[in-house]
This record gives C-alpha cells, sequence and structure tokens, in this order.
C-alpha cells in the first residue's frame, strides 16, 4: 500500500546540513496495525510527515498504491491529505467551541461522508458523551473523539503521532485497543509513532528508528491481544 525506498531528508540550519532521515526503505500494508519506535530526535516525526504528504523527502520515492507520493504537486499534495490520510495528533486538536459530536460531524461534512457522527463515536466508546465540550472531558476522551473524528474521513491511512503520550498507562492501553481494532476490521493501514517500546508487542509490523536510519523492521507472526494483556 504504501511504499518508501531510499527517502533523505535534509535541513539546512545556517551553513550546516542536518540529515533526518538516511536512506530508509519500507513498506506498510493495508489491516495492519504498523509502530515506529524510536527516541526522540531519530526521525519518527519527520517519517510520519511525510508519509502524511505534509513534507517532502529531499530524495527517494513515496508510492501510494502506484501514486508517486513524492512527486505530487502542492494542489494534489492537498487532495492526497484529503482523501487518503486520517491524522490523530498527541494533544487532541478539537475544537474547544464545538462538542464531541460536532467536533467529528464537521469532518465527516467536509469530506462529505454521509455516515453518522453518532456512528463513529460509539465505535470508539462515547456514546455518552457526544454533547459534551472538550473542556468536560478527560485526556482519553478527548484522544477518542480525535480518533472519531480521523475516521470520519474514511482514511485508508490513520496517522497517530505519540498518541498516548499525554495519558496514563490505563487510558494507554484502551487508546491502543482501539487502534488495534481499527487495524483489523477495515481496510486501514493505522500507524503509530512511540518511543514507549511496551507498544511494539500488540504491533502486526515494526519499524525502529535510530540517528534516522532503519535499525531494525520486523513483523510480529502473533501480535499480543491488547484486551488479553
Amino acid at each position: 500500500m504504501i511504499e518508501f525506498e531510499k527517502i533523505d531528508k535534509e535541513y539546512h540550519v545556517g551553513d550546516q546540513v542536518v540529515k533526518a532521515l538516511n536512506e530508509v526503505s519500507f513498506k506498510i500494508e493495508q489491516g495492519k496495525l504498523t509502530i515506529i519506535l524510536g527516541p526522540s530526535g531519530s526521525g519518527k516525526s519527520t517519517l510520519l510527515n511525510i508519509l502524511g504528504g505534509m513534507d517532502r523527502p529531499t530524495r527517494g520515492t513515496v508510492k501510494f498504491n502506484d501514486q508517486l507520493v513524492s512527486k505530487l504537486n502542492d494542489h494534489e499534495l492537498t487532495d492526497y491529505r484529503r482523501k487518503v490520510v486520517g491524522f490523530v495528533f498527541q494533544f487532541y486538536n478539537l475544537i474547544p467551541s464545538l462538542t464531541a459530536l460536532e467536533n467529528v460531524a464537521i469532518a465527516a461534512q467536509l469530506n462529505n461522508n454521509d455516515y453518522q457522527a453518532e456512528d463513529y463515536l460509539s465505535q470508539v466508546g462515547l456514546s455518552e458523551r457526544l454533547n459534551n465540550f472538550p473542556n468536560q472531558m478527560s485526556g482519553g476522551e478527548m484522544q477518542r473523539v480525535s480518533i472519531a473524528r480521523a475516521l470520519s474521513k474514511k482514511p485508508k491511512l490513520l496517522l497517530c503521532d505519540e498518541p498516548t503520550g499525554a495519558l496514563d498507562s490505563k487510558t494507554s492501553i484502551k487508546i491502543m485497543k482501539i487502534l488495534q481494532d481499527i487495524s483489523k476490521s477495515s481496510e486501514t493501514a493505522v500507524v503509530m509513532v512511540t518511543h514507549n517500546p511496551k507498544f511494539e508487542q500488540y504491533a502486526d509490523h515494526v519499524i525502529r528508528l535510530k540517528d534516522g536510519q532503519i535499525e531494525k523492521t520486523y513483523d510480529n507472526e502473533n501480535p499480543k491481544i491488547v484486551e488479553k494483556i
């Protein structure tokens, strides 16, 4: 579904060239949960930004199915982000003046999705919180709203940037279960960036980054089911 081939990403800081990614190659499959793991500064966020069409590689190719994402112009990249990619961020990015239902509904309307926003909130276990505003919800509940909002786009690729980074361990497990369920019950490829190695046991595929390079990549033949842990 997604293929990175010899991706380099360089930034110019004064007279210096900083290489955030160095010849990174991997594949991501539909219906799989992929964990991108690494310490701060390893290149995880840069990689995610390129996957989501928010940044371009300096060299190398990015393919989505047969589409060369790395060669798209600005207008085409906007279309790719709108039609293909759903984003879940560490700090939720909900509109504070809208209820949970309205936050999801507005995203669905922008993407011409006729499905009811209630259905997406029900999918993440928030049927009883439809009319609550973000400041009336816990961090875990707000993160579930942001997942429901991303799902309302019907994304083929769901990108999650440290989605449990601001949550306690018990709530983090609940979010992990939702992401695992999404990957197994749909044709969406779920990609989660994290620095927490305990999550790799739940993934179908693991990519370990270090200093902008792939240190290790492997498949879990029998990923652990979250609710059984």
